[in-house]
């Protein structure tokens, strides 16, 4: 037997220990930082290749650290919109800086999802790295690749500027009275030296503009639409009771000036009530084309042109001085709930409904669980920005750690796969939520005890051997 043998065996105790400490010191310091994944020190045996006869030779021991990146924490409830967390597998996708960025340029992997937004909009996480994915296009599409990385960019909130929607959608909910007085002017034949009543020459909206022409309605209905910059512009339905039984004259106009429409008429036509108050959809129907309002009244559509001249409209064109685009207005004038009647009660306005919204600020950014970035504005838009992207490994406790609490792909973890969240395997976010560390102090504790207790019994066998030598060298005198 080799009393130096022995020693060094101790020696390799001292050392395995030490890194085991080394792990449990970095675990208990990083107890309660934000995504940490907890690593252990694991011994191994070292046997020297023996020779018969001739007496044992001790190899010792030695330590690998192994590292439990995949052990999910628990999620923790924060304030912050920004905080993000992945309930299930994949990582964040970051990178050291914001902007200008190649293929060369590094992208690291975290749990860490403690972001905010810096001085530029972009969202950056307490290590200062910055969160990737997919940008939305104008038409809320994502381009998305699950191996290709120049697709990702920055997250930039702070980009976002205001926002407006065009109308696109009216409902009437409205009461035309059927005991209404026929006008004299709808009258057939109308009294001696009334003019008749006729959309092109004489029509309600010539009266809307000049009270001295054209021919008062009986009613009007006003309803506010919003063009494509937010700019709030009014169109008017105005109803004359025809001489024919449950049937009114009908226009729809805008103020002069905002449309190239003389008159700033946009159409005419009838619509026609069923004896029960009702709108008649199918008696409209039937109508020869241009007869009714609307030849169809369930696809009832008032299509105005871009004020540029560029996208035409079938009913006219928005002014050119507006400067504003196409719009195309579905009117829904038989909802279940209401609609357009003639009952012979009061002639009201029960509700007007439309969609589209005047320009508005950003107030609020929000992340769903599917990843998606959200622009709120103060008028109740909601804009997608972006969507998060998660990577996933096959092998994720391979991968490398690096400073700032990420990961870097090894040969053993295998390539990335770019997933959205809650697809693929990828797990969903989290918003206002942390993954906390996944380190336990009570089994960091016991560790140290018996990393303690492990060091100094190798320490005993340096000093038996030790003991030992100074015997062995005390034989000769």
């Amino acid at each position: 037997m080799s009393i130096n043998g022995a020693m060094l065996a101790g020696v390799s105790g001292l050392a395995a220990n030490a890194a085991a400490l080394s792990t449990i010191s970095q675990n208990i310091a990083n107890v309660n930082t934000v995504g940490y994944k907890r690593a252990s020190t694991e011994f191994a045996t070292v046997v020297n290749a023996q020779t018969h006869g001739v007496g044992y030779s001790a190899g010792g021991v030695q330590a690998s650290a192994r590292h439990f990146i995949s052990q999910a924490g628990q999620l923790q409830r924060t304030t912050s919109g920004t905080d993000l967390a992945i309930a299930g597998q994949g990582f964040f996708v970051v990178t050291e800086k914001s902007e200008n960025l190649t293929l060369s340029d590094a992208r690291l992997f975290t749990r860490a999802g403690a972001f905010k937004i810096d001085d530029l909009g972009y969202l950056k996480n307490t290590s200062g790295l910055y969160l990737q994915g997919w940008p939305v296009d104008a038409d809320g599409v994502v381009n998305s690749d699950p191996s290709d990385m120049s697709r990702l960019r920055t997250i930039n909130v702070g980009s976002v500027g205001g926002a407006a929607e065009p109308t696109t959608r009216v409902s009437l909910n409205a009461n035309l009275k059927s005991s209404q007085a026929i006008n004299e002017a709808a009258q057939v034949p109308p009294p001696t030296g009334v003019t008749p009543y006729n959309a092109a020459t004489n029509s309600m909206a010539m009266n809307s503009n000049n009270a001295a022409t054209g021919v008062k309605p009986d009613f009007e209905i006003t309803i506010p639409v919003s063009d494509s910059k937010g700019g709030q512009r009014n169109l008017t339905v105005s109803f004359l009771k025809s001489n024919v039984a449950n049937e009114w004259y009908a226009e729809i106009h805008a103020p002069a000036g905002t449309v190239t429409n003389a008159n700033g008429l946009l159409k005419s036509g009838r619509v026609a009530f069923t004896q029960d108050g009702r709108l008649d959809v199918a008696k409209m129907q039937g109508w020869a084309a241009g007869t009714g309002l609307f030849d169809d009244p369930t696809k009832a559509v008032l299509s105005l042109g871009s004020s540029d001249g560029a996208v035409p409209g079938a009913n006219g064109a928005w002014a050119a001085g507006l400067g504003i685009a196409a719009q195309t207005i579905n009117f829904d004038l038989n909802a279940s709930a209401g609609g357009l009647t003639q009952y012979d009660s009061t002639s009201v306005v029960q509700a007007t409904y439309t969609n589209g919204t005047a320009f508005g600020n950003l107030t609020e950014v929000e992340i769903d669980d599917n990843g998606f970035v959200t622009a709120i504005f103060d008028n109740g838009v909601m804009r997608r920005i972006a969507q998060v992207a998660l990577a996933t490994f096959p092998s994720t406790d391979s991968l490398v750690e690096v400073s700032g609490n990420a990961y870097r792909v090894s040969q053993d973890s295998g390539t990335f796969n770019l997933k959205a969240p809650g697809t693929g395997g990828a797990g969903l976010l989290g918003a206002k939520q942390l993954e906390a560390s996944t380190v336990d102090l009570s089994t960091e504790f016991t560790g140290l005890i018996t990393t303690q207790r492990a060091y100094s019994a190798s320490s005993k066998i340096i000093t038996t051997a030790d003991e030992m030598l100074a015997e062995l060298i005390n034989i000769k005198r």
